[in-house]
């Protein structure tokens, strides 16, 4: 089951167990009879309008027009891939019901895009009081407070015409807390620091961002790239709002420059890189508020429309292997495997692949054969979960296959029904650096079961890379080949000129190719993002103070006992400039450390792991970790290259412990 987005509404596909399509729903005139007729790719169905894209032929482009684009011939793949999905489409006998749901006003996708941002409480029957939200707002950034306004501001209005009862807020009041903390604050202290984070990469970004428009080349693998740090630093939308306020004249001049283009890689971070898995689930749930709306923000100041699908309620099987939604999947797989978070039908098909040898030429590309893709798919659906399926009879080429069709025919893709839409127009922002910056923002925002697939499946596709030289598949190729598989069922289910279809398939692969090479990137969470949290926390801390200092007070306890005991909490017994660490699962369960400049966390564990005996000597490195916790963060897990002395004067109050990653 899936879904298109229409000028008439959200197209929703559904298996219909009698063998025909049907339309239901109003139609909107000819749309009920023509959908029946369209074609089906995989499990989802590419009408639009009443109009079926053509794909089974390569179209025709004009060379002049593509001179940055991906060449013809590196465009092959992409077209014989979508070849491939139709002819294994046609032997899947599954059919398909229309069901054309309402498309959603502005408004109340805004009001959707305020709740998925954490603000639902600055309207509707909660609105009475918003001071929940502004400590929130305070501590946005300029770009991504005018987001939130400008959402807010459509919200109010749609609220205001369709004469709702409850308390509609004004802007002005939201925002005026905001204005008056600036206000008192030093002038333009707030643009300054960020002027002076970004003169820091401003050089080295400017050389990174060649443009990479709509139809820009996927550079060679043999051509060398000058690699350049990504700013993690200061906010992505502040960053290109500064550069469209500053750079226009270099900005203009760069386009059409066919300069290889830079290799973005992690800059060095002495307070520790924060990766996806490494925070805890509150602090987790902060970073995707604030990554929804710095993604809006980014998309807002280079003028992209950015309309978030609102995720529709659909009957699917709640059982099987193939066209299950992954939630459902991992569930009974959970409880063959505890803990598991891939689906064990993935995992066994990658393992599969593998097993034949990933120097196999043509690996991915080549397809295995239609008629015998259907009858495994029956086999396995019967015999997997008994452990019985004979995987020794599955041909390499046919576990790839199979591969491909468990992507396409998840009922919600798997870059999932909210945020397809704006992984497809990640290709319409100006420069690489801008396009690498959306992907991380958009990795974040994935439900954890998605994210944990994709990156299984791209980590899969790095090793089929890394053996390129003897299979023949480099990073672009892989990219072709997987493109349609992830993308086809929104990057062709539009109603285009052949051109435009071109250009949205180069698109479309150029985004698949930025994420498999920058998957390690794309798996961070940037450093102003993490900042913007130990922010929201420490402002949280000072108000839950306040409110304990209020009750003492109110019970006739001696406040300044206890504000004594609370100043004393974390030093007790330790010494200037030294921490001290716990290791409660450990032989050694405590450990005064002094700080230096030069140590990192991989030295405090080696100091643990150096005095293990016994059972607890067989611990090896990337079993345990050192984790901070409390203070300004909820708890976070550091990496290895973290300075300790940094961190500390980051976080002073943090306790400092060694234990394992939960499941």
């Amino acid at each position: 089951m899936s879904w298109l987005s229409s000028s008439q509404g959200v197209v929703l596909t559904a298996y219909h167990p009698s063998g025909k399509d049907q339309a239901v729903g109003d139609s909107h005139a000819k749309g009920g009879e023509e959908a029946t007729s369209s074609r089906r790719y995989g499990q989802y169905t590419m009408n639009q309008e009443s109009t079926t894209t053509r794909v089974m032929e390569k179209p025709p482009f004009d060379r002049s027009i593509s001179q940055d684009s991906l060449d013809e011939l590196s465009m092959e793949d992409y077209w014989i891939e979508l070849e491939n999905i139709k002819k294994s489409s046609e032997n899947r006998q599954e059919d398909q019901e229309v069901v054309v749901v309402k498309e959603p006003d502005e408004g109340e996708l805004e009001e959707e895009w305020l709740k998925e941002a954490g603000l639902s409480n600055l309207f509707g029957e909660s609105a009475g009081d918003p001071q929940e939200s502004m400590v929130f707002l305070s501590t946005l950034t300029r770009t991504q407070a005018a987001a939130v306004q400008k959402r807010v501001e459509t919200v109010s209005q749609t609220l205001r015409k369709k004469n709702k009862q409850y308390q509609i807020p004004d802007v002005r009041d939201i925002f005026a807390q905001q204005r008056e903390s600036k206000e008192t604050a030093p002038d333009d202290t707030e643009s300054q620091s960020l002027r002076t984070n970004e003169n820091k990469y401003q050089g080295r970004d400017e050389q990174a961002s060649n443009l990479v428009g709509e139809e820009k080349l996927i550079p060679p693998e043999e051509t060398p790239a000058p690699e350049t740090d990504i700013n993690l630093e200061v906010s992505f939308a502040e960053q290109a709002l500064n550069q469209k306020e500053g750079s226009k004249e270099k900005i203009q001049k760069s386009k059409g420059d066919d300069a290889t283009l830079p290799s973005f890689r992690l800059p060095k971070d002495k307070t520790g890189t924060t990766r996806i898995g490494d925070l805890a689930p509150q602090d987790m749930k902060k970073v995707c508020h604030l990554a929804l709306i710095e993604l809006t923000a980014l998309y807002d100041v280079l003028g992209i429309e950015l309309k978030q699908q609102k995720a529709v309620k659909i009957k699917t099987r709640d059982s099987g292997l193939f066209c299950i939604p992954l939630t459902v999947l991992l569930e009974q797989d959970q409880r063959k495997v505890l803990g598991t978070r891939i689906p064990l039908i993935f995992q066994k098909l990658i393992s599969r692949i593998e097993e034949g040898g990933l120097e196999t030429e043509g690996l991915l590309r080549i397809p295995g054969a239609a008629i015998r893709i259907k009858n495994l798919c029956q086999e396995l659906e019967a015999k997997f979960y008994e452990g019985t399926f004979n995987w020794e009879s599955v041909k390499q080429h046919d576990a790839a296959s199979l591969l491909k069709l468990f992507i396409r025919e998840l009922p919600q893709p798997l870059l999932s029904v909210e945020y397809l839409k704006a992984f497809q127009a990640v290709q319409n922002l100006p420069t690489k650096k801008q396009q690498l910056q959306a992907l991380n923002l958009l990795v974040i925002l994935l439900p954890d079961a998605n994210r944990d697939t994709l990156k299984a499946l791209l980590e899969f596709l790095q090793r089929v890379i890394d053996n390129k030289e003897k299979n023949k598949m480099t990073v672009m190729n892989v990219a072709m080949v997987m493109a349609p598989n992830l993308f086809m069922c929104h990057a062709l289910g539009l109603k285009s000129s052949e051109q435009r279809e071109f250009v949205m398939a180069a698109g479309t692969a150029n985004t698949m190719h930025l994420l498999i090479k920058y998957q390690k990137l794309l798996w961070t969470i940037p450093k102003f993002i993490v900042n913007q949290v130990r922010k929201q926390n420490t402002e949280n801390h000072k108000k839950d103070k306040r409110a304990m200092k209020k009750l003492l007070k109110k019970m006739a306890y001696d406040r300044d006992k206890y504000e004594k005991q609370d100043k004393s909490t974390n030093d007790a017994d330790v010494p200037q400039g030294v921490i001290r660490v716990q290791a409660p699962h450990l032989s050694k369960v405590s450990m005064a450390i002094q700080l230096t400049e030069e140590l990192k966390a991989s030295d405090v564990l080696a100091r643990f792991l150096s005095q293990e005996s016994g059972v607890a000597q067989t611990l090896k490195k990337g079993e345990v970790f050192l984790y901070e916790i409390g203070g300004n963060i909820g708890e976070r897990c550091l990496d290895d290259d973290t300075y300790m002395k940094d961190l500390y004067q980051l976080n002073p109050n943090a306790e400092w412990v060694i234990k394992s990653k939960p499941l």
